[in-house]
């Protein structure tokens, strides 16, 4: 194998592969790993053969990196290589590539005799998702590894957790905390009776990690029981674990965690103030509409973009000045959540300013630009957002980050992928069903450019038209709403 890699031509045509010192090769593989993709995988596959291990280890990572498909065969080999590194390094990428194809190769190295191999080929197992995995996977919970048995729970809780429940329930005494934290989110995945009266006591349990989970588990339980207890630990709780414990009291949704949850609008952590902030913004809170308003002026912007967005819920028509305020903001997170406040409270007024907000360069601002005037049914828009659509795609883009720090976990974007489909919703509702030539082209033209399996999937629309635990509607329905059936007739035929 060697002897055919020094006479392979390199592909940039700078010499034979292995000729090249170590740091040269690992270099221009990460380089691959980072590009996005690669046309051609010859370099990384060749890799995958090289002598040196590190420059075999970077080509797996490099592939995971890439979820690129055509690296699947030769990682799967990989996963018998003599170094430890390397089939750890494969047992991930298959993971990240998550092919069901991998399923069998993978549940052959949870065996392996190094646990860091063992952890991986359980993630990549995570990945997969086949209830076949479940034999493979479950005697890892009583491995020797901790970071095998977290994996193996946290493998469990994504293929069949229901099955594996009673597993689940005995790695709950575990001494690892990580490891009762991963079986702790897998029992709670299930919709078994049991799990609201299993997580509670763990909100005492010693490891803040575990108490996080718990509050995690009961509040998409919606467990109404735990209200008491969560009400109790929030001011003595640490900061980290807060946010978790106000989460899941806006998700049960008693009316009875209000007073409690108000001292925290004031708590000196910002990302606390956050999901106070929502937590009075699910319950529809107004007794926290004084605490919204004040907070439009907080120093974090994190902090004034939850409390904009809160006023949507429990705010008053009197709010319009304070929200156009807002919208001065220089950071684009509170712009952006006075502007879905405006459009949850139908403030018309705004609409001549939220059209400016439509040129905004942030594509979250947009969004919830063109979902407010959608709502406030601003005929003044029509023409700005028809020009929006002819330049939206329909199918996702990578999630960008606009903000990080400042009191706030890293905030990434995923609104350049949502606006296609609610520019669509926008104009359906600016046109009430009524035959509009001019938006009915538009609308006619945008559908053509989407194939009909598309069509099919959930139109992907801002937070605030699809509360939590709600489906969306397909983006067929979206375009079955927006085109009246009365312009049949249309000059162009369609």
């Amino acid at each position: 194998m060697a002897a055919r890699l020094r006479r392979a031509k390199s592909p940039v045509g700078r010499g034979r592969k292995e000729d090249k010192p170590i740091a040269a090769r690992l270099a221009e593989i990460r380089r691959l790993g980072e590009s996005g993709r690669v046309a051609d995988p010859d370099i990384l596959l060749h890799s995958l053969s090289d002598s040196d291990p590190l420059v075999r280890q970077a080509a797996a990572w490099s592939f995971g990196n890439l979820k690129d498909r055509r690296g699947r065969g030769a990682l799967e080999a990989s996963l018998n290589d003599p170094e430890p590194a390397v089939r750890g390094a494969a047992a991930a990428a298959l993971g990240l590539i998550a092919r069901p194809e991998s399923r069998e190769p993978l549940e052959r190295a949870v065996t392996d005799p190094e646990p860091r191999v063992r952890s991986h080929a359980l993630w990549g197992l995570w990945s997969v998702a086949d209830p076949r995995s479940l034999p493979a996977i479950i005697p890892r919970l009583d491995d020797p590894d901790p970071s095998v048995r977290w994996s193996a729970a946290a493998a469990l809780g994504r293929c069949d957790a229901q099955t594996g429940f009673d597993s689940l329930v005995r790695a709950l005494a575990d001494p690892h905390d990580r490891v009762r934290r991963e079986s702790l989110l897998a029992i709670g995945s299930t919709k078994d009776r049991r799990v609201g009266d299993i997580a509670r006591p763990f909100l005492r349990d010693p490891a803040r990690r575990v108490r996080i989970a718990a509050a995690v588990v009961l509040g998409r339980q919606r467990d109404g029981t735990a209200v008491l207890e969560l009400v109790a630990r929030l001011p003595m709780e640490e900061t980290f674990v807060k946010p978790a414990l106000l989460v899941a009291l806006g998700r049960i949704g008693d009316p009875a965690a209000i007073p409690a949850i108000l001292p925290m609008t004031e708590d000196r952590a910002g990302w606390v103030r956050v999901c106070a902030f929502h937590a009075l913004m699910e319950l529809h809170a107004g007794a926290g509409r004084s605490a919204a308003l004040a907070h439009l002026k907080d120093p974090l912007w994190s902090v004034r973009g939850a409390a904009a967005e809160c006023l949507g819920s429990i705010g008053a028509p009197e709010d319009l000045g304070p929200l156009l305020g807002a919208l001065e903001d220089p950071h684009p997170w509170p712009r952006r959540g006075a502007i879905y406040a405006l459009g949850e409270l139908k403030l018309a007024e705004a609409a001549p300013r939220l059209r400016e907000e439509l040129r905004h360069p942030t594509a979250e601002v947009r969004l919830a630009a063109v979902w407010a005037l959608g709502r406030l049914r601003d005929d003044g828009a029509r023409e700005a957002l028809v020009t929006l659509l002819r330049q939206a795609h329909p199918t996702p883009t990578d999630a960008l980050t606009i903000a990080q720090g400042d009191g706030a976990v890293m905030l990434q974007s995923d609104a350049e992928a949502r606006l296609f489909d609610t520019i669509v919703q926008a104009l359906g509702r600016l046109g009430q069903g009524e035959y509009d030539p001019f938006v009915y082209r538009a609308l006619a033209e945008a559908r053509a450019r989407v194939n009909e399996d598309e069509l099919e999937r959930p139109a992907r629309l801002p937070s605030p038209e699809v509360p939590v635990g709600r489906s969306p509607p397909t983006l067929r329905l979206i375009f079955d709403t927006a085109l009246p059936a009365s312009a049949d007739d249309d000059e162009l035929g369609c």
